[in-house]
């Protein structure tokens, strides 16, 4: 029986436990917040300076830390399992619902099947054939009704919204499309729905349903305000708004969308948005094109705007049991391929586009705000993520605005020089202009008068656009020049300054901050570092010894079938603040063919040897699996310059040739990355990523069992591809730091990256000594002489620190020596237990 509390002291039981006071609970609590995993000195150093824990002995004080950090291990599991026990219990609805529309689909098809035998018996038997449609689309006249000519009136258009509704409903729920699963889409709890994509039906159509964290209201709210999630859009006006006597709304909309490459137009939509709420409760926005064939309200053609078509679509949300909402999207257009160059038709044609494009944005938006809103905190760089959401969309949107050029925007073309391959725009406008007349603290006021774009378009072949992507991100010295990098910061900067000529000294080196990324990791946000850029002693302007790059980067997964590739960046000032100026240049790269790509997330690691001339660049590029078909693509440059008016000619010149130097150094890339290049038993295997990342896996793994006696990995075989993929994906952070006087990381398998926020780039340039607080540094150059004499060290667990500062807790951590084949120390190898951000 524990003893009772006298003086507000905490008693022990024969050394058994102890029983606090609620003092002594609150004084620890209040220390556990601002460390969970005290060292065994802190803990002395606690009790030295809470005096109420002065009668309790350290080792009691680690038992209830330990306890504490127990329970609120349970308790995160406990919720952990709670919320995915509600979305299985969401997505199995989900599945029922969706099994019950298959068999409403095979039902429909026996119908039809035994409706087109019957009318093929009787044709044979008929004398004479009267009708000139085929029997397939007279047995389908009941999906495609024909529609009385209506009015203009509120009562036409409630009328047409009415039958909006219902074909909406028979494509989200019903089977009035056949849909066929999205290629690499599986449903699960940590998938974002289930996708379909649409199989013989006109147009191009998509389907998706998921789970979200939000109210069904808030949901339309988003889905609505089209602009602020659909790159694409340019614009959402609402000319009229009716409210109808069942308590919805009838709005006529007006959209217009860019055009994705220089190549194609750009296309809008003269709509109708109903929204209205079901007798379920459930809430439903649905739109379709206005058409004169309905009689209603029309809109003249507008220059430069190809009329597409918005068959029935739009949005099923329901509220789910323990809150979210369930909601159904579809997504069915006829984009008018024919007005666009035969080449990019099957970008018009395919609902896999649709589907990346503008379906799963929908669900990945909707997620994503609800992750904020249920995490509520500040991320990259100190900016909550609807201000890093805010930069992404300005970044995208000024280069749409860019590639597309529009004369309402204040653009017009400039002549060329005899060729046509590079388009030259200039822009005056005050719009345009005004984020950029500042004045900085330099003293030299900002007098660029006009923003020129010069633009281009190429065809390639057989380059999968996610791995070229890579390369142009991680490889900026094969095709920027640091001169003209100097020169467009500083034109952004501080104004007048001299225009940079040839390519001059070697390129700075590049260091990727990461800032922000979707949950998904579909996009990536981060400040871009360029050191040693400017080279001109003769003008202080271009003596800038580093500049910044903000940088938008996404498609990178190999695997998404349809989804282009981008690479957006803007010059920033060091300062970077929200409301900067921003004249976004960049890539982007559309798929032309669904062909997919079996390739590897590491494929870039080594890629720069690829371009070498001779045995070692064939040697690199026979890497790669020769499996990977003729897959085609469309490739878009835009890059924007300040410039003052006087010296548009110059810059155009100038521009120009930089674009066609950017277009030359991209054909030398592609034709290195160039499945076609490979050896003729290239095929043959297709390792996770290159020789000498193999090796290290192999070197790792080895001297982890030598010197711990234990296998770092469960199924450990003499296969170096199985060790890396198995490193790569081990549930631990695992990492390397190079011998040096300042060690520095050089290797992180997926956790690594995660729990020091980095990438594989930018991990060369984090030293061993910034992850740790002074504590964990002293921990560890104690602990240095015996890992280089013993071979390793158990390490206890603490507090690091990610690259964006943010502190990381870890149960344990084992350091090693990593010995090559000559047994000589090759790296440390680190191991860090069940991390966790704090």
């Amino acid at each position: 029986m524990a003893m009772s509390c006298k003086d507000g002291k905490g008693v022990m039981d024969n050394g058994k436990y102890v029983r606090y006071t609620p003092e002594q609970v609150e004084a620890l609590e209040r220390l556990y917040h601002e460390c969970p995993k005290p060292s065994s000195i802190r803990r002395q150093q606690l009790i030295r300076e809470c005096p109420i824990l002065s009668n309790i002995e350290p080792k009691q004080i680690k038992v209830w830390f330990q306890n504490r950090r127990c329970r609120e291990k349970q308790r995160k599991e406990a919720s952990r399992l709670q919320a995915v026990n509600r979305k299985l219990t969401a997505m199995n609805k989900l599945l029922m619902e969706e099994n019950d529309r298959l068999q409403k689909q095979v039902s429909h098809l026996v119908y039809e099947n035994g409706y087109f035998r019957q009318h093929t018996q009787t044709t044979t038997l008929a004398t004479k054939d009267t009708s000139c449609e085929s029997v397939v689309t007279s047995g389908q006249h009941h999906l495609i009704p024909q529609h009385p000519p209506r009015d203009a009136r509120p009562a036409g258009l409630l009328s047409i919204a009415e039958e909006t509704l219902a074909e909406f409903l028979s494509k989200a729920t019903g089977t009035a499309v056949e849909w066929v699963q999205m290629p690499g889409m599986k449903p699960g709890p940590d998938s974002i729905g289930i996708v379909a994509i649409s199989h013989g039906c006109p147009g191009v159509a998509a389907r998706a349903c998921g789970l979200v964290g939000l109210e069904p209201t808030r949901v339309a709210e988003i889905l609505k305000d089209l602009p602020s999630w659909l790159r694409d859009c340019r614009t959402v006006d609402v000319l009229n708004v009716l409210p109808t006597a069942n308590g919805g709304t009838i709005e006529l909309l007006y959209m217009q969308l860019y055009a994705p490459t220089t190549l194609a137009p750009a296309c809008d939509f003269w709509m109708l948005r109903y929204t209205s709420v079901l007798e379920d409760g459930s809430l439903v926005v649905c739109v379709r094109s206005l058409k004169n064939t309905q009689n209603g309200p029309s809109m003249p053609p507008v220059q430069h705007f190809v009329r597409a078509e918005m068959l029935p679509s739009g949005y099923l949300i329901r509220p789910c049991e323990g809150g979210g909402s369930i909601i159904h999207i579809v997504d069915h257009m006829d984009l008018e391929p024919c007005g666009v160059p035969e080449v990019l038709r099957p970008l018009y044609e395919s609902s896999a586009v649709l589907a990346q494009k503008m379906t799963m944005a929908a669900l990945r938006q909707l997620r994503q705000i609800a992750h904020e809103v249920s995490q509520s905190s500040v991320t990259g760089w100190g900016r909550r993520p609807a201000a890093l959401r805010a930069l992404s969309q300005r970044l995208s949107r000024g280069f749409n605005e860019a590639l597309n050029g529009f004369t309402d925007e204040g653009w017009s073309l400039m002549g060329n020089d005899g060729m046509d391959d590079v388009t030259i725009l200039i822009n005056s406008s005050p719009d345009k202009l005004m984020g950029l007349n500042l004045s900085f603290g330099n003293e030299f006021p900002a007098v660029s008068n006009a923003v020129l774009c010069a633009k281009a378009s190429m065809l390639l072949q057989n380059v999968p656009p996610a791995i070229l992507l890579r390369f142009l991100r991680e490889h900026r010295s094969e095709w920027a020049d640091n001169n003209i990098d100097a020169y467009s910061a500083a034109a952004v900067k501080v104004g007048p300054c001299s225009l940079a000529g040839s390519r001059v000294g070697s390129f700075g080196g590049q260091v990727i901050l990461p800032l922000a990324h979707t949950i998904e990791h579909e996009e990536f946000l981060e400040v871009i570092k360029l050191e040693g850029i400017g080279h001109s002693p003769d003008d202080p302007m271009m003596q800038t010894r580093e500049m910044f790059l903000l940088q938008l980067c996404s498609g990178m997964d190999e695997t998404a079938v349809g989804s282009c590739a981008e690479l957006i960046f803007a010059p920033i000032d060091a300062s970077f603040a929200d409301d900067a100026p921003l004249l976004p240049s960049g890539f982007r790269i559309i798929p032309l063919d669904s062909g997919k790509e079996a390739s590897s997330p590491n494929r870039t690691l080594d890629l720069a040897s690829a371009l070498e001339i001779g045995p070692t660049g064939n040697r690199a590029s026979s890497e790669y699996s020769a499996n990977a078909g003729c897959v085609r693509s469309v490739m878009t440059i835009a890059f924007e310059f300040a410039c003052e008016s006087h010296m548009q000619e110059h810059v155009a010149s100038m521009a120009r040739q930089y674009v066609r130097s950017i277009i030359s150094s991209v054909q030398r890339v592609a034709l290195a990355l160039c499945p076609s290049h490979l050896s003729s038993h290239a095929g043959l295997r297709s390792p996770l990523g290159t020789p000498e990342a193999q090796t290290l896996a192999r070197w790792i793994c080895n001297s982890y069992r030598g010197y711990l006696g234990v296998e770092l990995l469960k199924s450990c075989n003499e296969g170096s591809e199985s060790n890396l993929k198995s490193l790569w994906h081990h549930s631990d952070a695992i990492m390397c730091c190079s011998l040096k006087a300042v060690p520095v990381f050089t290797f992180a398998n997926q956790a690594g990256l995660d729990m020091l926020e980095t990438t594989l780039v930018a991990l060369q340039d984090i030293a061993l000594e910034k992850i740790f607080d002074d504590h964990g540094r002293k921990t560890l150059f104690s602990e240095f002489p015996q890992i280089m004499q013993q071979g390793f060290a158990c390490l206890q667990g603490g507090i690091c620190l990610s690259s964006m500062g943010r502190p990381v807790s870890y149960e344990r951590a084992v350091a090693w020596k990593v010995l090559n084949e000559e047994e000589t120390a090759n790296c440390i190898g680190f191991l860090f237990v069940n991390w966790s951000f704090v």
